[in-house]
């Protein structure tokens, strides 16, 4: 299992992944009947879930509505530390995930924009490094998992900048390495190296410890937030997820 879903992660063009895999997961969710964990984005309960990524994590991805670590603490963040479900907000979400859009969608509370410059599940076609959307338009920016593929990250953060209104917000998650500096090297091109190089055949930079502090020269104030540490040992394993995992929170900067 393992080994098949590695190779499909890694070979299999993101856009058809994204529109059928929601299908073949409802297979899966069948096998692993149980309540020893629980998905606080759709509250399916499971043995535990599926594993994922190109070294397969154990217990990762939810099988009904495919939330991975990441996205449950962030739902879970959003529940309890933001007015996210009850306020009136205008929303960007880039590179929507599949666990998030129709639940967001039907929040009465959200005019709610997904956009992204590939992905099928967007409903605009939008390059991160030139937003189409005059300055201070959103009170939230979500982008994930995007910022390593882009060719100028802190070009699409000041773009994220520009379009937050003077109170907004947002979370920008990314793979961050233990590495003392993010590695970078424009000129490798070719995909085996840069997944040698960067971890993934599409990654353009392998993120280290001075994430957050890169991401502030596009004028973003960039908070590493441990939510997780305060759910407790319990919730952490009720809910499968990664117990040292920071929460990247951009606020509007200068």
């Amino acid at each position: 299992m393992k080994s098949i879903i590695s190779f499909v992660i890694r070979y299999v063009p993101r856009p058809f992944l994204q529109r059928v895999s929601p299908l073949v997961m409802k297979v899966f969710a069948q096998l692993n009947k149980g309540t020893q964990v629980q998905c606080p984005v759709c509250g399916s309960q499971y043995s535990k879930f599926l594993p994922y990524g190109r070294i397969a994590r154990p217990n990762a991805l939810c099988p009904n509505c495919l939330a991975l670590e990441r996205h449950r603490l962030m739902w879970l963040f959003l529940k309890e530390r933001t007015d996210f479900f009850t306020a009136k907000l205008k929303v960007l979400h880039i590179a929507p995930e599949h666990c998030f859009i129709d639940r967001f969608e039907s929040l009465p509370n959200l005019e709610y924009i997904t956009a992204d410059i590939e992905s099928p599940l967007a409903k605009v076609k939008m390059d991160v490094h030139e937003i189409p959307f005059p300055d201070d338009t959103f009170d939230i920016v979500f982008c994930n998992h995007v910022l390593e593929h882009v060719e100028d990250d802190i070009k699409a953060c000041s773009e994220f900048n520009r379009v937050l209104k003077e109170s907004g917000w947002g979370i920008l998650q990314s793979p961050v390495y233990n590495l003392e500096k993010t590695l970078e090297d424009k000129s490798i091109t070719d995909p085996a190296e840069r997944e040698r190089l960067f971890g993934q055949r599409d990654h353009v930079r392998k993120f280290g410890k001075d994430y957050a502090e890169r991401l502030r020269r596009s004028g973003l104030k960039i908070e590493e937030n441990k939510f997780v540490k305060e759910l407790g040992q319990e919730r952490i394993k009720q809910f499968a997820l990664a117990p040292d995992e920071i929460l990247f929170i951009c606020k509007k900067g200068i």
